[in-house]
């Protein structure tokens, strides 16, 4: 089995495929601004899409996206607000969370709109 930061690594290569499969255009990956990190940046249909990417080998603590806590929440939309500053963007923002599942036995991939809404 992989090392908890391949299996990071993993699940983000997977999202990002997932993404680009389904016509989202891929502006940036692993964005740092202070403590925080967005994990991917892209864009589709006139709209900045902040993800994160929570990658898990079972489900037997919960579901990866339960792992999205108020603290990284509040860092995710601060290095978002960075990343629209700095580039000068003028665009509706959406966060979403892909959640991935993998093991020997299955490869689950489920894209979570407007995740910070669903909690």
């Amino acid at each position: 089995m992989a090392t908890h930061n391949d299996l990071g690594i993993q699940g983000e290569e997977m999202a990002r495929a997932f993404l680009l499969k389904n016509g989202y255009d891929i502006l940036e990956t692993n964005y740092r601004f202070g403590k925080a990190e967005i994990d991917i940046i892209a864009f589709k249909n006139a709209m900045l899409v902040i993800i994160e990417v929570k990658t898990r080998v079972s489900t037997y603590f919960g579901n990866p996206e339960q792992f999205v806590s108020k603290k990284k929440i509040k860092l995710l939309t601060d290095a978002a607000h960075n990343y629209i500053i700095k580039n000068d963007l003028d665009a509706e923002v959406r966060f979403d969370i892909i959640s991935i599942i993998i093991n020997s036995q299955q490869s689950v991939i489920k894209h979570i709109k407007n995740a910070f809404f669903h909690f």
